[in-house]
């Protein structure tokens, strides 16, 4: 360890005092903020990263990292802080909690673990902040719901439109009579032919609307 004291003159005498009689560097460190603090938000979560300068490798693995964040328009003072787990200069948010379309500010600051006892320190400044947004959940677009619906709707209506065809034809198959050169002109013969037609319309206009 080393001591450390503090000499003065004043009123032309010179004094020394004793400030720290043993004093270890290691047990007083304070390190720079983090750096290049970067994010980027999705429908489900919201990744941060950053990075550290000036720091020795022995320390760089055993740091401990503080989040802070906060809705933009509001204080600092009202910010949500997380304590991360991780060793690693990163973290994710999950969406839950956030706000949709609210736009968020962070930011970190960095420690040596608490855990370790050869070194220890006290938090750095806060690092610069970093803004961010959840991103929406995509929507289905008005023109896919339309389709959608057109689908939905065409169904029943191609099954109406058939009962009404046959019901028709049966009616008109009580009146039909033979013509002239061994000709027919019965409806319900012609049946099959027109529900042919109509039947190829439907799978036409289908594949259209898909």
């Amino acid at each position: 360890g080393y001591r450390v004291s503090l000499q003065g003159n004043f009123f032309g005498r010179n004094h020394t005092y004793m400030t720290f009689p043993e004093y270890n560097p290691r047990k007083h460190i304070k390190l720079d903020p983090p750096l290049n603090v970067q994010s980027n938000a999705t429908a489900s979560k919201c990744q941060i990263w950053w990075s550290v300068r000036n720091v020795p490798w022995y320390l760089a693995e055993i740091l401990q990292y503080e989040l802070q964040y906060k809705e933009y328009s509001m204080s600092w003072e009202v910010a949500l802080n997380k304590t991360l787990p991780s060793l690693l200069p990163q973290v994710e948010i999950e969406a839950t909690e956030l706000r949709s379309g609210i736009a968020y500010a962070a930011r970190v600051r960095c420690k040596v673990s608490e855990n370790e006892n050869s070194y220890h320190s006290q938090w750095s400044e806060w690092s610069q902040t970093t803004v961010f947004q959840r991103a929406d959940v995509p929507k289905v677009s008005e023109k896919i719901l339309n389709t959608k619906t057109m689908q939905f709707l065409f169904i029943p209506l191609s099954f109406g439109t058939l009962l009404y065809l046959f019901w028709n034809c049966k009616l008109s198959s009580r009146y039909c009579c033979f013509l002239t050169l061994g000709q027919k002109a019965s409806p319900a013969l012609t049946f099959p032919h027109q529900l042919l037609s109509f039947s190829h319309s439907i799978v036409s206009t289908m594949g259209i609307l898909r």
